[in-house]
């Protein structure tokens, strides 16, 4: 007799038409429907804080000195940051593994939990706008010409971003907020006469502390960030 498994019973298969399908699963999300928000730090052209993120220190004195000129700046940068970054990816979640060997078996128990990079693709507009603040952010951590950096301390050159999941119907149903976000590459653009038809392109690796699910008030969030 073969396994048993839900929905399955001496390994006939079940009697379930497509429609049966259909009307289980509902809908299924799409790839191509997300958001990306970056914060920038306060020591990049006055900082712009990702919405729903909570700022950092040097953020947080920007934001109760900033002036309303200043303030639409912000949200400028913020915008052209989401527009132009055309891929990104739903953080993975990996714990490590202990091996405990006994008598010829071996026990595997739950070890630290550890964060990979976070990489996006961003669009290259004309006029290098968002590459220059990504340039900016990584030449105020390490100086191109000499080995200084611009913050006093490790919070004023961290920052964070937001990824949103939406559904069909334009509604938000998962977001991710990755914290204390750096710049550790920023890739080449690749030039070429014959590359015709195709806007330029490049990627962005950040390092992350940690993330966690965003208090985005969104029904697949049930923990508050």
């Amino acid at each position: 007799m073969a396994d048993k498994y839900p929905g399955q019973t001496e390994g006939k298969m079940v009697n379930a038409p497509i429609l049966d399908f259909r009307n289980r699963i509902g809908d299924l999300a799409r790839p191509n429907l997300f958001q990306v928000e970056i914060g920038f730090p306060g020591i990049v052209d006055e900082g712009t804080p990702a919405s729903g993120a909570t700022p950092g220190s040097q953020e947080k004195r920007q934001q109760e000195t900033a002036g309303a000129s200043q303030a639409g700046s912000s949200a400028s940068s913020g915008s052209l940051a989401t527009f132009l970054v055309k891929a990104a990816n739903i953080p993975a979640s990996t714990v490590g593994v202990i091996e405990v060997p006994y008598r010829g078996r071996t026990l595997k128990i739950a070890g630290d939990r550890t964060f990979e990079p976070w990489t996006i693709t961003v669009l290259n507009d004309k006029g290098f706008a968002l590459r220059s603040k990504f340039e900016e952010w990584s030449t105020k951590i390490q100086n191109l010409q000499q080995n200084l950096q611009t913050p006093r301390n490790i919070s004023e050159y961290q920052s964070s971003a937001l990824v949103r999941q939406y559904d069909r119907q334009g509604g938000v149903v998962r977001s991710y907020q990755f914290v204390g976000i750096w710049p550790s590459n920023v890739s080449a653009i690749d030039l070429a006469w014959d590359s015709n038809d195709t806007p330029e392109e490049y990627t962005v690796e950040f390092q992350v502390q940690y993330w966690t699910y965003a208090n985005d008030n969104n029904a697949g969030n049930a923990v508050d960030a």
